[in-house]
């Protein structure tokens, strides 16, 4: 089978034989693809856009301009398939409306295998979504502004049915184009920036009706609401989706009736801001329609002022899609000078050997900055954390990792707990957030004042450094087993094992013979009851076990006995003397 690619072999044209096609096609016995999918059968699903926009077709020049339409399979999460798969494409729906060429993924090859119709196979589906292969669509000679055609899509394979897809090919339409603002970048906390925003329609035809998205991260700020937008708001990201109807003319620029006001707030440090604009009822991600926006309206007890854009003078019966999505958006990145204080704490707990405690350890953000890596999705920080002598982590949080004591990574054989952990933190960490951490430790030796060691630190260990905090000093905090004071213990001091690049050191704790709470030699007291951590560097005392509080008892009666013999023998003692 001979590769297709739009480089070496002529469009398929919708057009060609298309009443002989239609006839073979409906004479051809039905695939598996047509079939519905048994239960016992993987599932696999072809995907794609809903929606294509062609431009109209241009004669001289370079020829009618491209839109690109891919085409996906998702496979099951769980399997893989690993046999040959075959992808049909009926284009008989988009006969004199369009001319289509294949772009097919790595391993894959396409071809025409009759008029009006076209393969494309491969070997292997993976779990999720991949690409088959980018349709190359372009306007057909001859096709008018408003022509409308579909292209169906099916699958075969052996042992597995497709959900098969349909597209739709429309010739023309509005193309809005986003203008670019001239923001200062590296703006200084309370700055405030006007957003005239600006766009133009450069498609052929008009748009009736348009969305305006406004993204931005948690350290900006727009003070404007309005009745038209509807507001969401998440961990790092504020949104507004706002419906500005009028039909907007094709060659026509439109901007805000009154330019936004964008704000660079105390938090700020990296942070973004995206605008983009859609026709209403077209684009991925917008409100779709004037009538879905007036249900989601601002929040309650916003402002009634409307956005507005300068509408055109008439209006259009008919939407379109855009010629050219991929310039209606903008983002503009800001860089501040700004500040974030991370602050890390721990925990003391007591117990008697045998006995597992919970310690809660981790670090809050003071700010006055939120940090975000919202472009690289690289963790903030990470808690690095020394476990105390004498102690085995029974449970780790989620996301945390066992390295060795130097702070390497441990033998691929290594199977138990390890002397060290680190635990990175999401891509953002908000200025009134942070990671807070609980370990389970059992105590196999009671040691007076065991010492572990908390650390927030870069993600990466030759990186430790935190480039925006202030205040290395308070980056790290002790987890004390069996302290002899049983109060808070912030910080360790620099000691045994403590050197300048910051890398966990542990105090040399006291043994105790048998250890607190335990029976004679040293065994473990049955019944122990486990310790819960405050998490605020408070004292934790173990909970006596029925054993201990009988040993407890035994010791008082002894006491008692000893004293009433001392007394007797003195009054012995005295009447010996008269």
């Amino acid at each position: 089978m001979t590769r297709f690619l739009p480089r070496t072999a002529p469009p398929i044209r919708a057009g060609g034989l298309v009443a002989a096609t239609a006839l073979l096609l409906a004479a051809a016995p039905p695939t598996v693809a047509s079939a519905a999918p048994t239960a016992a059968a993987p599932v696999v699903v072809l995907g794609g856009p809903a929606e294509t926009a062609l431009h109209p077709y241009a004669e001289g020049g370079d020829g009618p301009k491209r839109s690109t339409a891919r085409i996906t399979v998702t496979g099951a999460d769980d399997t893989a398939y690993e046999g040959e798969f075959t992808v049909t494409f009926d284009l008989t729906g988009a006969a004199g409306i369009a001319d289509v060429a294949f772009e097919p993924e790595a391993g894959i090859e396409c071809a025409a295998t009759a008029p009006g119709s076209a393969t494309c196979t491969g070997h292997g589906i993976s779990p999720g979504r991949s690409t088959v292969t980018d349709l190359l669509l372009t306007a057909a000679k001859g096709s008018e502004q408003g022509d409308t055609g579909t292209i169906r899509v099916t699958g075969e394979a052996e042992g597995t049915a497709f959900t098969p897809f349909t597209t739709e090919v429309t010739v023309g339409g509005p193309d809005l184009v986003m203008h670019r603002l001239p923001f200062d970048h590296e703006p200084v906390p309370g700055q405030k920036q006007q957003a005239p925003i600006t766009f133009t329609n450069r498609g052929s035809r008009a748009a009736d009706g348009v969305v305006l998205t406004l993204r931005h991260s948690r350290g900006l700020d727009i003070p404007q609401r309005y009745s038209n937008c509807a507001y969401t708001t998440d961990e790092a990201w504020t949104t507004a989706r706002c419906t500005v109807e009028g039909a907007f003319e094709a060659g026509a620029t439109y901007t805000l009736a009154a330019p936004l006001t964008l704000k660079t707030t105390d938090r700020a440090y990296r942070d973004i801001f995206g605008y983009g604009i859609h026709e209403a009822g077209a684009g991925a991600g917008t409100v779709r329609g004037a009538t879905a926006a007036r249900a989601a309206r601002g929040p309650a007890g916003g402002s009634d002022d409307v956005l507005r854009a300068v509408p055109a003078p008439r209006p259009m019966a008919a939407r379109a899609l855009d010629l050219e999505p991929g310039d209606n958006e903008h983002e503009a990145d800001f860089r501040t000078e700004n500040t974030a204080d991370f602050v890390a704490y721990g925990d003391t707990a007591s117990g008697r050997a045998g006995a597992t405690v919970t310690a809660r350890l981790g670090f809050r953000n003071d700010g006055p900055a939120w940090i975000g890596h919202l472009r690289s999705g690289e963790s903030v920080a990470a808690v690095d954390f020394t476990v105390p002598q004498g102690a085995t982590v029974t449970s780790a949080p989620e996301g945390c990792r066992g390295v060795s004591a130097e702070g390497t990574a441990l033998p691929t054989e290594w199977t138990g707990p390890a002397p060290r952990y680190v635990c990175p933190t999401p891509a953002t960490v908000r200025d009134d957030g942070g990671l807070d951490l609980a370990f389970g430790l059992r105590i196999d030796k009671v040691l007076l004042g065991a010492v572990g060691r908390v650390v927030v630190r870069g993600p990466e260990l030759r990186a430790a450094g935190l480039p925006f905090d202030p205040e290395p000093g308070n980056n790290t905090a002790r987890v004390v087993l069996n302290g002899e004071s049983g109060g808070p213990s912030p910080a360790p001091s620099d000691g045994p094992g403590d050197d300048a690049s910051g890398t966990p050191g542990s105090a040399t704790p006291t043994p105790t013979p048998g250890g607190a709470g335990t029976g004679a030699g040293g065994t473990v007291a049955p019944g122990a009851v486990q310790n819960t951590a405050t998490g605020n560097g408070g004292s934790l005392a173990a909970t006596g076990s029925p054993t201990a509080m009988a040993a407890s008892g035994l010791a008082v009666t002894a006491l008692t006995a000893g004293l009433v013999l001392f007394t007797a023998a003195r009054r012995r003692r005295r009447a010996g003397g008269l």
